[in-house]
């Protein structure tokens, strides 16, 4: 079984989930956001990084702080060199 240390879990997964959890969808948050749905989904699915723009977005829509967003994306982009140079 791989461990955590093993895999690089994008924050994309962490956003799916949270806007499930609040009983939205990603159109609302993108439209809340003044983002495309594209953008949204995107990230979602784990094809374009949280830059900082979507970070303060999301910190204000959803009320996570930016600072939580940029983190587990740059601890994703770590963990993905470290995989790539295994």
């Amino acid at each position: 079984m791989a461990s955590t240390r093993d895999r690089a879990i994008h924050p994309g997964l962490y956003l799916g989930e949270e806007i499930e959890a609040r009983g939205m969808t990603q159109s609302e948050i993108a439209r809340r956001m003044e983002r495309s749905v594209q953008v949204i989904n995107e990230v979602v699915c784990g094809h374009e990084a949280i830059s900082n723009e979507t970070a303060l977005g999301l910190q204000r829509v959803l009320g996570t702080p930016a600072s939580v967003w940029l983190n587990l994306q740059s601890m994703y982009d770590l963990a993905r060199v470290r995989l790539d140079s295994d």
